[in-house]
């Protein structure tokens, strides 16, 4: 249920269905011992039910592989997984019963096996639907959906066209097509069903600065397009994955990429080139993610008390609301709500034209050691970075991580340089190397460098590495 090209997704997934087969052989244990009524609560003595569960759990594996419980894609309808839930917990209890008679065990309570096999359809069918709905509630999401860019117009792109929107469920959303010439009269006019040609390659560069993209894929033979080279290139600069749907004239782009990787891969069954400039580990990826959620949710649970303190010192020391929620920039330029608590007075964005004279950093970003605008607990709350704890609301919503590049406004993004906008092609975090390397005495240049050095080097212990460096930054008191 994790389409995916790592292991640890599927690793993941029969580690939790092995465990659930132990918790549903211990149920039915415990209710025919305890629970039933008194003259059915007794097992026998002699099976050593130790050795049946190790068997179970070996049955188990194979059948839930057979049965293929773990490749289900997020399309069509629930029922169609419930049915191989039940096959292959009913066939593991067959097997297990065909198993123990084979080898001239002590039999064990055929009701104690239909317990089992109850108790099994249950946890596997509320785990399987918990992951399925909440795989397709959030593929439907704008911060898990991938805006796909199709250059071409003919009968390749209609192709792609239908496949994706054949598979609503996939997280694939169409921005719509490039024509390869220079008709403008063309712009408007339907490919395949409801999807239109919104510019020609001329304005590709201007698109992709603009839109969030995340996927360009080219569907349609590469002869066709002048300097192919410069638009992937242009694409990998900016960190968007670029897929080509292979033939004959791959030859046409001898492109050597500078950080991007290229791979043959399978997008919604249909076979294509691809590069990308984000991190190859999926597997170390999905952990992240794990990581992301259940630790936003812990540190959210543990901190309340301390957002309470925070919530009533805000409100006793300035009037105006307890958050502050402004807009930023996050995968590919996705827009959303950041959430801190309220460490200036409330008109503060008005009175920021007037201190632009006094910005202590170079390039798109304004910093200010003294800002007026601060009010007492703020400065409190920066120098300990109290304030960017809200930010935890982000990562539960899926528009931050825990560690990644810092969301930038807006406004800043629209000043970048094309290699800059590469910092947004990984999902922001809380911390990153900037936040623990000097922060406000750093470069704006040298800061853009160290996020991308972040995506290109990305691994779970440098995350890790990152996270308790920021404990210590914090405990330090160095924040602005």
């Amino acid at each position: 249920m994790f389409p995916s090209k790592s292991k640890l997704p599927l690793i993941f997934m029969q580690a939790l269905d092995l465990g659930l087969v132990v918790l549903a052989f211990s149920a039915a244990y415990y209710t025919k011992l305890n629970l039933l009524p008194l003259q059915y609560r007794h097992l026998a003595l002699g099976p050593n039910y130790n050795l049946i569960l190790l068997l179970t759990l070996v049955i188990a594996y194979i059948t839930f592989n057979f049965f293929n419980l773990y490749h289900t894609k997020i399309t069509g309808l629930f029922y169609k997984i419930f049915l191989r839930v039940v096959a292959s917990s009913v066939i593991t209890a067959i097997g297990i019963t065909f198993i123990i008679y084979m080898l001239h065990l002590e039999p064990i309570s055929r009701l104690l096996v239909g317990l089992f096999v109850i108790y099994l359809i249950i946890l596997l069918t509320l785990c399987k639907a918990t992951i399925f709905y909440a795989l397709r509630f959030n593929s439907k999401r704008a911060f898990s959906t991938r805006n796909v860019l199709i250059i071409g117009t003919r009968e390749r792109a209609q192709e792609m066209i239908r496949t994706i929107l054949n598979n609503p469920d996939s997280g694939y959303t169409l921005l719509g097509c490039l024509e390869t010439t220079d008709k403008q009269d063309r712009v408007g006019l339907k490919v395949y069903r409801d999807v239109e040609i919104i510019g020609t390659l001329g304005t590709f560069p201007t698109l992709l600065l603009e839109k969030t993209v995340d996927e360009v894929i080219f569907a349609l033979p590469l002869k066709i397009v002048e300097d192919v080279n410069e638009y992937i290139s242009f694409a990998e600069e900016l960190g968007v994955n670029v897929r080509i749907m292979p033939d004959f004239q791959i030859q046409q782009i001898m492109f050597q990429p500078n950080t991007a990787r290229v791979y043959l891969d399978q997008f919604i069954g249909q076979p294509t080139i691809a590069l990308s400039s984000v991190s190859p580990r999926e597997g170390e990826l999905f952990v992240k993610t794990l990581i992301d959620y259940t630790g936003a949710l812990a540190g959210l649970i543990l901190l309340s008390p301390l957002f309470i303190v925070v919530a009533v010192l805000i409100k006793l020391t300035s009037p105006g609301p307890v958050f502050f929620i402004q807009e930023r920039c996050g995968l590919n330029g996705r827009k959303f709500g950041l959430i801190k608590f309220r460490t200036m007075v409330v008109d503060a964005e008005k009175k920021l034209a007037e201190l632009m004279a006094k910005n202590e950093m170079d390039g798109p970003v304004f910093k200010m050691k003294d800002d007026p605008r601060i009010t007492p607990i703020g400065r409190f709350l920066r120098r300990t970075s109290i304030d960017e704890l809200p930010q935890l609301f982000n990562v539960l919503r899926g528009e931050m991580s825990l560690v990644g590049a810092r969301p930038p406004i807006p406004a800043e993004v629209e000043l970048y340089k094309p290699w800059q906008r590469r910092r947004l092609s990984m999902k922001p975090g809380l911390t990153c190397i900037w936040q623990v390397s000097g922060r406000n005495n750093i470069e704006f240049e040298r800061w853009m460098r160290l996020d991308l050095q972040y995506i290109d080097n990305w691994s779970l212990l440098l995350d890790f590495k990152l996270l308790l460096l920021t404990i210590k930054e914090v405990f330090s008191g160095d924040g602005r």
